[in-house]
């Protein structure tokens, strides 16, 4: 019997280069510069314009992490580099690499943000024109796909008819584009910042929707969401940036929107009540940290109180197959 082995603790601390390696190799198209063509590091430095040193030392780090094979000195892209690293494809999260691999300064401050609370970010989560979002949003629109998909088979969106729905805080806009392009009879809303709303126009553009896309420039903070409006409403990935009163606040706006028997859909990186759950739910704590004044990952029983007091009824708590969870509130 072993004993407890240097292994772990080394991959933690050098987790840093290897975000580093992906996001540099993003950033250069490797992975694009590969799909379906192997090729060696000298072709790969010539593909991607990039040193002959320096592909060499990414496909060495790529292929140590398991993103690339190596055969006969050729190197290809594994099956996750190939869905998940290849731009163009849905799936792609290479542009959520490079947003991460700019942030990393932000986090070589998180022992500042624990010893005193506050956020050690540049460009706090809610500063309007945080140039942050003009990357992060379209970055993490792939994250949402699968979950929007499954959201709206639950609900029954692609036989619902003629409904409509407020997505606060929409961003990309991926939510919309996955309902409208399920449904041909319905509309979508979303209020978001304006330069964030400008992002959602032009991604949702791109399937063909957004003639049934509307947008409301503004912080929901203080826009009204109206009165018994909308048959559905979304509140995906911003409850983590948010004080508790002002998710009560946010969702008391809701339940007056909803039409009678409205559907509340909410989307976030939530713990169980005793505070475990997904690894990655449970690290966003601290970039909730290092980039919001008051935002936290929360637990089901903080949804469940919120909801409650803002006049749902029912409340329904749905894993899914990413770090993230489902809530339906009705």
């Amino acid at each position: 019997m072993t004993g407890p082995t240097p292994e772990k603790v080394m991959q933690i601390i050098t987790g840093g280069w290897a975000s580093s390696i992906l996001g540099a190799a993003a950033r250069h198209g490797i992975f694009t510069a590969l799909e379906g063509n192997p090729a060696t590091a000298e072709n790969v430095a010539k593909k991607t314009g990039i040193s002959s040193r320096g592909a060499q030392a990414l496909l060495d780090g790529l292929t140590g992490l398991g993103l690339l094979i190596l055969s006969e000195g050729r190197y290809q892209n594994s099956p996750d580099a190939s869905l998940f690293l290849v731009k163009g494809k849905p799936s792609y999260l290479g542009a959520m690499a490079e947003v991460f691999l700019e942030d990393l300064g932000t986090w070589q401050k998180l022992p500042d943000a624990a010893k005193t609370g506050l956020p050690s970010a540049p460009y706090s989560a809610d500063v309007a024109d945080n140039p942050f979002w003009h990357a992060l949003v379209p970055a993490i629109a792939a994250l949402s796909f699968p979950v929007a998909q499954m959201a709206a088979e639950r609900l029954g969106i692609a036989k619902a008819g003629e409904v409509s729905w407020l997505d606060v805080g929409g961003g990309s806009g991926v939510w919309s584009a996955v309902w409208l392009g399920a449904n041909k009879g319905a509309n979508g809303t979303q209020l978001d910042w304006p330069n964030v709303n400008k992002i959602g126009r032009g991604f949702v553009t791109n399937f063909g929707v957004v003639d049934r896309f509307q947008t409301i420039d503004g912080d929901f903070h203080t826009t009204d969401f109206g009165s018994a409006k909308y048959d559905f409403g979304i509140y995906a990935h911003i409850a983590h940036q948010e004080a508790p009163a002002d998710n009560l606040a946010t969702f008391l706006k809701f339940r007056k929107a909803l039409k009678p028997g409205g559907t509340l859909v909410v989307n976030d990186f939530i713990l169980t009540n005793d505070r475990t759950g997904h690894p990655f739910a449970m690290m966003f704590a601290a970039q909730m940290l290092v980039v919001t004044k008051n935002g936290f990952t929360y637990r089901q029983s903080d949804y469940r109180e919120w909801l409650g007091e803002a006049g749902f009824k029912s409340v329904d708590i749905v894993p899914t197959p990413t770090p993230s969870t489902l809530v339906f509130a009705s």
